[in-house]
């Protein structure tokens, strides 16, 4: 029974010697709701938006082709154990420089280096040695972004 049937109901009959039935306690949400509003409003205006300092930057301009040749790329995996992968083939850390030498045909290839994060470092360092030996100097270490 809602509150509006028993004061209907009610009406017109005395309160003397009756027992007066009890009402549901209601939640009004307006009120709630327009405390919401104010807190929301108060926060939109209170809030700055700052822009971050940006250089000016005039870049300056060339005429020329743009390069059609790629760069040549080695990738040498390293795993978390100390193994070896040259191109997504496992090679042994005694025949690393081996397939380096094999792989190089002109110096213009670039050996991009990509190491587990638990990797020995001697490991990483047998990588390098093996570029060295086959005359690589162009050597980049692959990493990644970390996550939030």
């Amino acid at each position: 029974m809602s509150w509006l049937e028993n004061k209907l109901q009610r009406r017109g009959q005395f309160s003397l010697g009756m027992q007066p039935s009890s009402v549901e306690p209601e939640i009004n949400l307006i009120p709630f709701i327009d405390v919401l509003l104010v807190v929301l409003i108060f926060l939109m205006i209170s809030t700055t938006f700052t822009r971050y300092q940006e250089l000016a930057i005039t870049l300056p301009t060339a005429n020329g082709a743009a390069s059609q040749s790629e760069v040549k790329q080695i990738h040498i995996a390293v795993s978390r154990d100390g193994r070896f992968a040259i191109n997504g083939k496992v090679t042994d850390r005694s025949q690393l420089s081996n397939s380096l030498n094999t792989i190089n045909k002109d110096n213009a290839i670039q050996v991009n280096i990509d190491a587990d994060a638990k990797a020995p470092h001697q490991a990483v360092m047998s990588a390098l040695e093996a570029a060295r030996d086959a005359n690589l100097s162009n050597i980049v270490f692959s990493s990644q972004t970390t996550k939030k």
